[in-house]
């Protein structure tokens, strides 16, 4: 799902974000914007000057190790959904040691999307510095803070199908993989787990799926 940014690395772009914004923001509207996610894409033009050239370093290592156009630049520069609580910023480019996970997620999101296993979705939260991450309440080891994604699917998901590559493929990529009560699906690559509620096992939502089989 190629985002209007790519024109930061192809050239040119000047004048298409220019152009781009003040359409946003004439109109109201950002393309596949969640419900009640204020940091839409009319934002992040508006953020974008004072970090494009380093948004134009990020997408030209994720155009060289093929996975630009997994996922809209702008969502995957949100940050977490509590920013404005926390008095953080509502994108963030990661610091350039975490690219490389960044391109490893971006390379298990792009293999679930080729195998079918997920649909549509919106990336809603990717790296936290360790300040925002414990402001807003996440894990004191949270695999945001290198590099990983909350993904809300934009069309009904088959959770059995998210399942069964995590319990076939997943040790092979190094998958984590959980879904939130709010129903946002978090993966990472930093190691080979699943949980739920409680950070455990025991509330995984794939373990709970497999219990219901017959």
């Amino acid at each position: 799902m190629a985002g209007p940014h790519r024109a930061t690395v192809e050239g040119g772009g000047s004048r298409r974000l220019a152009c781009l914004a003040t359409l946003l923001l004439a109109c109201g509207c950002s393309a596949a914007a969640v419900p009640d996610d204020n940091r839409t894409e009319a934002m992040f033009l508006q953020w974008l000057p004072m970090q494009r050239a380093e948004v134009a370093a990020f997408e030209a290592y994720l155009a060289q190790q093929q996975v630009l156009d997994v996922s809209p630049t702008w969502q995957l520069l949100r940050t977490a959904s509590m920013w404005k609580e926390c008095q953080a910023a509502p994108f963030q480019v990661p610091p350039r040691a975490e690219w490389p996970e960044a391109a490893r997620v971006l390379a298990l999101l792009q293999e679930l999307r080729r195998t079918k296993v997920l649909g549509p979705f919106s990336v809603v939260s990717a790296y936290r510095d360790p300040a925002l991450n414990r402001c807003a309440g996440g894990a004191r080891h949270s695999s945001h803070m290198q590099f990983a994604v909350d993904l809300v699917l934009l069309a009904p998901g088959d959770d059995q199908k998210l399942c069964d590559f995590f319990r076939q493929s997943g040790q092979g990529w190094n998958m984590g993989l959980s879904r939130y009560p709010s129903g946002r699906i978090h993966v990472d690559r930093t190691g080979f787990r699943t949980w739920g509620a409680d950070y455990t096992s025991r509330t995984s939502f794939c373990r709970q799926l497999a219990q219901k089989r017959p």
